[in-house]
């Protein structure tokens, strides 16, 4: 395993949840309790709305009509980011594990005096 792997699969989505959950942890406090709902919530809007494929778009409609629309289209992306976070979590354990792993072998190969080289 690259070091590069590892910083982009790894370090940088790590690193951009938990930068994500100390913005947006004082905006989901109620009665000194979080509500994790709403975090997951807001940490999913930063990697949903690029990836939602239909926006709708609002038309003929009064301000509050509007902004009912273009909510909903943040609600929705939001809750495809969240779903796209959790993936980028799991897929940043599974690499990590087998940075692990990968690790381990290397230590065990170099004690033996074999070959290190691991592909």
């Amino acid at each position: 395993m690259k070091v590069s792997e590892f910083v982009k699969y790894v370090i940088v989505p790590v690193l951009l949840a938990a930068f994500l959950a100390v913005l947006f942890r004082p905006l989901c406090m109620e009665n000194g309790e979080c509500d994790y709902l709403k975090l997951w919530w807001f940490m999913g809007i930063p990697f949903g709305i690029h990836r939602m494929s239909l926006w709708i778009i609002p038309k003929g409609y009064d301000i509050g009509g509007t902004m009912g629309i273009l909510f909903i289209n943040v609600l929705i992306g939001g809750a495809i980011g969240g779903i796209a976070l959790v993936w980028k979590l799991m897929v940043a354990a599974v690499y990590l594990v087998r940075a692990v792993v990968s690790a381990g072998i290397w230590l065990i190969r170099k004690a033996a005096g074999k070959s290190y080289r691991i592909s």
